[in-house]
C-alpha cells in the first residue's frame, strides 16, 4: 500500500548547479542521486547502460566506474558504488599509481608495495655484498709495509739528506710480542677481539654511548678493522674506502687467525717519531727490544695507538702548538696510561698486585736523530717537515710522510747555514768555557734565523750545537724573552694608531687619536711612575703603583722617542705603550708577523711593551723584514715544493699582507738605522751598507738578542742559558752574569757580534741597496710628564715697539742652547749627543744637561761599545727590592 502511495521522485535540475551539488555529496549519495535523476526506462532491455541527464553526469558516472557493470545485478552495483571504488577488471603487477584511489591517496604506495620494494632492495644488496665478499682479497702486509726514503734538497736543488721510510721499520713475530702488550691493546682497543668476527656492533654502540657521556672510550673500530685500514696505507675518509674496509675486514675475520691479525696490527701501526711497528717503537721510546718491555711501558705504547701526535710526551707543535704541547701531551698520556692498566685489571689480564707496582709514569727518552741528521741538518729537516705537514693542501699525515717517497725542496742555502754556524762557533770557542767557569758557562745556548725580506724564505737557521744531542731547535720558539727588540712594534703602533687623547671627542666609542712622530718627547727618568692614557696612575693587581726602571738605574730626562730607542731607555716606551694602548701594540706586532700564541705575553700590563713575549728567532727575523720592505709582511717559509712519485703535490705561493703604510715602516727603519749607527747597536754596523736593528736584554740577564736587517736580509740572533736536561720538568732560564768572562751579557755583546760576522759574509757580493728616505710623519707630542714648550708673552711693548714686534716670543721651559750650538730648541737627541752622549764619565755621572748616559765600567758592561759609552736599557728590576716598585719579573731592555 505504501509503495503505491509513495510520491514519485521529482527530477532534479541538470546543469552546473547539479554537478556542483553532486560533487559536494559523498560517493554513496551521489550514486543515489544519479539513480533518481536518470530512472531507467520501463522499456529498456535488461542489462542496458543507464541514460544520464547531461554530459557532465555521464562523465562523473564514468569516473566512478560507470554505474552498473555488465553482468552485475543491482545489489552488487550498489555495493560497489557504496564503497567508492570498483574493480577495473584488469589487474597490474605493480599497482602504482593506485587504481581506484583519488587525490593524494592515488600516489601513496600500499604497504604491500613498500614491503616488496624493501625486500627486493635487501636481496639486491645481499647479492652485491656476496659478490664483493667473494672477490675481495686481504692485503699482504709485507708488500704494503715497504717504504722509501724521503729526500731533502737545498735551495739550489742539490741533495741535503735522504732519510725516513724503511730506516725505522722492523717486523717481529707473534711470539716476540710481549703478552703484556697484547693484553694492553685488547683492553684499550677491542675487548671482544678473541671472539668477534672482525666487526663488533656492540663495541661501536658502546663507543657512541661512552662518547655521549664524555667518558674515556674504546675506539669503535676493532683491532681487525684497524689492521686492515693500516695495511691499506690510506686514511682517506671516503665512502669507497669505508666500503672496501668493511668487506676486507669481514674476509680477514673469517680467513685469518687472531694471532696473525694481532701480529700484523702491531707491526704496521704507527707510533710516532717515525716508528712503524712495535719493535721500532720500543727502540724509539725506550731504547730496548720489544721483548724487554714491561707492562707499564706496554700500556704507554698502547696509548700511542690512539694518536701519537697527541700522546707523545715530547709534544708535536707542528700539529697543534697548544693542544699538542709537551705539557698537554704528557698530561693526556698519563691519564690514558693509567686507564689502560686499570682496564687490564678489570678484564682479568693484570693482577691488582702487579698493577700496584706501576704508579710512576714510564717517561720515554727524548727523540733521537740518526747520525746523518747531526749538526744543523737535523734541525733543518725538522723545520721543513713541520712546515710541510702544517701547510700542505692534501692533508698528508705524519704517518704517510713516514712511509717515504717524498722529494722536499727547501729554502735553506747551504753557504748561509754554514756561515751562521761558523759565526756562532767562533764566539762559543773563544769566549764560552764550561771547564773554566762551570757555574757561569754551562748550558749556554745560541739560536739564529735569517730570512729573505722580499719573499719570506728562511735561508739559514742555527738550532743548537748538534741535532743528535740537543733536541730543542733554538731557531724555533724556546721561551727566551726578546726584551727591547720589541720596542719597534711600540713605535709602529704609535705611528699607525696614534696616541689616545682623553679630552678629545670619542669616535665610535674610542678616544680621539693623534699620530705620533718619532721626534715626540717623553720622560726618560728612572723609576718613572707609569700612568694610564687618561693620566690616572696605573695600579697592579696588588693595588700598587708601577715604577719603571732603566738599565743601570739611569735617568735621561726628557728625550725624543728616537733617542730613547738609540739608548734603549725603558720608561719612555713603557709610557708610550700605555698612551697608545698595549692592545694596539700587540696588534702591530701581529701585523708585523708575530703570532698570538703561547709565546705572546699578557698584553694588559705596562711591561708588555718592553719584550716580555718570547717568539722564535724565525718569527723575529720575519717581523723585522716587514719594516725592511716598507710595511709589506710575508710569512716565513721553509719549503718551496714537494713531489711524490714524480708528481708535484705542493708548491709555496708567496702572499703579501699590508701590515703598515710605507711612511710608518720607513720611519721605524730610520730610527733603527740610527740605533746601529749611533746607539747600542754599533757593534753590528756593516761597512759600506745600510743596516738597521735593535738590541735586547731581559730581566735578570737571562737572555740577550740582536735583531737587524739590510734591505735584502733580516736576521735574529738569541743567546740564553737553560738547563739542557730536556727531560726535566722544571727547566729554567739561568742568569748570565759573568758568562763568557763578561760582567753581564747584553744584546750589543755576543749576539751583535755574531750578527755582524754572519751578515758580512751573507751579503757579500750582493748589490748595495740603501733604505728609503723617510717622509716626516705624525705630530711631536709630549708624554710621561715631559714638559712641553709654552709661549711666554714679552713685557708690554711701547707703541713704537708694538708696531715693530707684534708677536710674543716663545721661551722653552728647558735651558736654551747657546748661539754656538747647532741644536734646535728641545732637540734633546742633538743636545744629549753634544753634551753627554759622547762625553760620559767613566763613573756614570751625568753630563751638563742631564741627558747623558751611563758609561764606563762602574755603570756595568756597556751595550753600545766604546763609541757611545752607553748602556742599554736592559731590565725593569735587576736590583733587589720590592718587585712592584722596580719592575719585578716583567723584563726590560
Amino acid at each position: 500500500m505504501s509503495e503505491h502511495r509513495r510520491k514519485a521522485p521529482q527530477p532534479q535540475g541538470g546543469g552546473r548547479a547539479a554537478a556542483r551539488r553532486a560533487a559536494q555529496q559523498p560517493a554513496g549519495r551521489r550514486s543515489d542521486s544519479s539513480r533518481r535523476a536518470t530512472p531507467p526506462s520501463p522499456s529498456a532491455a535488461h542489462g542496458e547502460e543507464p541514460t544520464y541527464g547531461s554530459r557532465a553526469e555521464a562523465r562523473r558516472a564514468a569516473q566512478r566506474g560507470g554505474g552498473r557493470r555488465r553482468g552485475g545485478d543491482d545489489s552488487s552495483s550498489h555495493e560497489g558504488r557504496g564503497r567508492g571504488r570498483v574493480d577495473s577488471g584488469k589487474k597490474r603487477f605493480i599497482d602504482y599509481p593506485r587504481a581506484g584511489k583519488y587525490g593524494f591517496r592515488r600516489w601513496v604506495p600500499s604497504w604491500k608495495l613498500v614491503s616488496g620494494l624493501c625486500l627486493g632492495f635487501l636481496g639486491l644488496m645481499m647479492g652485491v655484498a656476496g659478490v664483493a665478499y667473494a672477490l675481495v682479497v686481504p692485503p699482504k702486509v709485507n708488500d704494503l709495509a715497504k717504504a722509501q726514503n724521503n729526500v731533502y734538497y737545498w735551495a739550489d736543488d742539490t741533495q741535503m739528506v735522504a732519510t725516513g721510510g724503511s730506516v725505522n721499520r722492523q717486523s717481529i713475530e707473534y711470539a716476540q710480542i710481549p703478552p703484556a702488550m697484547r693484553n694492553a691493546v685488547i683492553s684499550a682497543e677491542n675487548k671482544s677481539f678473541q671472539t668477534d668476527r672482525g666487526i663488533d656492533p656492540m663495541g661501536i654502540a658502546r663507543a657512541f654511548y661512552n662518547m655521549a657521556r664524555g667518558g674515556e672510550t674504546q675506539g669503535g673500530s676493532t683491532i681487525t678493522q684497524q689492521y686492515v685500514k693500516n695495511s691499506m696505507l690510506t686514511q682517506d675518509q671516503t665512502l669507497s674506502r669505508k666500503f672496501k674496509e668493511l668487506f676486507i675486514t669481514l674476509k680477514v675475520g673469517e680467513t685469518v687467525g687472531k694471532k696473525e691479525v694481532m701480529e700484523g696490527y702491531l707491526n704496521v701501526s704507527y707510533y710516532g717519531r717515525g716508528a712503524s711497528g712495535l719493535q721500532a717503537a720500543a727502540r724509539a721510546y725506550y731504547n730496548k727490544d720489544a721483548t724487554d718491555l714491561n707492562p707499564s711501558e706496554c700500556a704507554f705504547l698502547a696509548t700511542l695507538l690512539k694518536g701519537a701526535s697527541y700522546y707523545d710526551p715530547a709534544g708535536a707543535p707542528e700539529v697543534d702548538p697548544v693542544k699538542a704541547s709537551r705539557k698537554e701531551n704528557t698530561r693526556r698520556a698519563k691519564l690514558r696510561w693509567g686507564w689502560i692498566l686499570d682496564e687490564e685489571v678489570k678484564d682479568g689480564k693484570l693482577s691488582a698486585a702487579e698493577r700496584a707496582k706501576y704508579t710512576e709514569f714510564p717517561m720515554p727518552i727524548e727523540p733521537r736523530k740518526d747520525a746523518k741528521l747531526g749538526g744543523q741538518t737535523g734541525y733543518l729537516v725538522d723545520l721543513a717537515t713541520k712546515y710541510f705537514l702544517a701547510h700542505n693542501d692534501r692533508n698528508v699525515t705524519e704517518k704517510e710522510l713516514a712511509q717515504g717517497g717524498y722529494e722536499i725542496h727547501t729554502t735553506f742555502e747551504k753557504k748561509k747555514v754554514d756561515e751562521l754556524e761558523k759565526s756562532i762557533k767562533k764566539v762559543y770557542e773563544a769566549k764560552i768555557s764550561p771547564k773554566a767557569r762551570p757555574d757561569k758557562d754551562t748550558h749556554v745556548q745560541f739560536g739564529g734565523a735569517s730570512v729573505d725580506t722580499k719573499t719570506g724564505a728562511i735561508v739559514a737557521t742555527y738550532g743548537g750545537q748538534d741535532a743528535t744531542q740537543h733536541y730543542t731547535n733554538n731557531a724555533d720558539a724556546t721561551g727566551a724573552q726578546v726584551g727591547s727588540t720589541f720596542k719597534p712594534f711600540v713605535l709602529a703602533a704609535a705611528m699607525k694608531y696614534g696616541k689616545r687623547n682623553p679630552e678629545g671627542e670619542k669616535v665610535q666609542g674610542e678616544s680621539e687619536r693623534t699620530p705620533v712622530s718619532p721626534k715626540s718627547i717623553y720622560n726618560g727618568d728612572n723609576k718613572l711612575k707609569i700612568n694610564n692614557y687618561d693620566g690616572s696612575v696605573w695600579m697592579n693587581d696588588d693595588n700598587k703603583e708601577w715604577l719603571q726602571t732603566n738599565d743601570g738605574d739611569h735617568s735621561y730626562g726628557d728625550i725624543s722617542l728616537r733617542y730613547a730607542m738609540q739608548e734603549s731607555a725603558n720608561s719612555p716606551y713603557v709610557q708610550l705603550g700605555m698612551d697608545v694602548g698595549t692592545d694596539k701594540v700587540k696588534e702591530a706586532a701581529i701585523s708585523a708577523g708575530l703570532r698570538d700564541d703561547d709565546y705572546m705575553a699578557k698584553a694588559d700590563v705596562p711591561s708588555f711593551s718592553i719584550g716580555t713575549s718570547s717568539p722564535s728567532a724565525i718569527r723575529m727575523a720575519g717581523s723585522y723584514a716587514t719594516f725592511a720592505t716598507s710595511g709589506k709582511q710575508r710569512e716565513p717559509f721553509s719549503v718551496t715544493e714537494v713531489k711524490h712519485d714524480g708528481a708535484v703535490i705542493y708548491q709555496h705561493k708567496t702572499k703579501t699582507n699590508p701590515a703598515f703604510s710605507s711612511v710608518v715602516a720607513d720611519n721605524v727603519t730610520d730610527v733603527l738605522k740610527n740605533v746601529v749607527e749611533h746607539g747600542t747597536g754599533t757593534p753590528a754596523k756593516l761597512a759600506g751598507r745600510d743596516a738597521a736593528g735593535k738590541t735586547g736584554t731581559t730581566d735578570g740577564n737571562k737572555s740577550a738578542w740582536f735583531v737587524g736587517y739590510t734591505p735584502q736580509l733580516s736576521t735574529a740572533v738569541s743567546m740564553f742559558r737553560m738547563d739542557d736536561d730536556e727531560k726535566s720538568k722544571d727547566r729554567e732560564f739561568l742568569e748570565m752574569y759573568g758568562t763568557g768572562g763578561e760582567k753581564s751579557i747584553h744584546g750589543a755583546s755576543f749576539p751583535a757580534q755574531i750578527w755582524h760576522d754572519y751578515m758580512t759574509e751573507a751579503v757579500k757580493g750582493t748589490k748595495v741597496v740603501a733604505f728609503p728616505k723617510p717622509e716626516p710623519y705624525g705630530e711631536t707630542l709630549y708624554g710621561g710628564g715631559a714638559v712641553s714648550p709654552t709661549p711666554t708673552p714679552s713685557p708690554t711693548p711701547t707703541p713704537s715697539e708694538s708696531s715693530a714686534s707684534p708677536t710674543p716670543s716663545v721661551t722653552p721651559s728647558s735651558p736654551t742652547p747657546t748661539p754656538s750650538e747647532t741644536c734646535q730648541p728641545l732637540d734633546w737627541e742633538c743636545r744629549n749627543n753634544q753634551n753627554g752622549g759622547a762625553a760620559t764619565n767613566g763613573n756614570g755621572t751625568e753630563g751638563n744637561t742631564g741627558g747623558t748616559t751611563d758609561g764606563g765600567t762602574d755603570a756595568g758592561t756597556t751595550d753600545g761599545g766604546t763609541d757611545t759609552g752607553t748602556t742599554e736599557g736592559t731590565t725593569e728590576g735587576t736590583t733587589e727590592g720590592d718587585e712592584n716598585e722596580r719592575g719585578g719579573i716583567f723584563g726590560g731592555g
